[in-house]
């Protein structure tokens, strides 16, 4: 279940990169994701399996976007 870790302090923009980039992880078949924040000066890393990522992503996009994301979530 979603966690909306990333709907305080990301753009739609930064969430559709954050999912672009999840999902080429899974299609090369690799299972972990992680990444620094450059932009402060303290160095973050956190490791969030990509079907998280991508979980938290469409959870972001339904509440940050609901006009264009909004509506219930489909089953793969």
């Amino acid at each position: 279940m979603a966690r909306g870790l990333f709907i305080t302090g990301f753009t739609v923009a930064e969430v559709l990169a954050i999912q672009r980039r999840a999902k080429e992880l899974l299609l090369e078949g690799k299972t972990i994701m992680n990444w620094n924040d450059a932009d402060t000066s303290v160095s973050k890393q956190f490791t969030m399996s990509v079907a998280e990522v991508l979980e938290e992503c469409g959870h972001a996009l339904r509440i940050l976007d609901p006009s264009t994301c909004g509506g219930i979530p489909r089953s793969a």
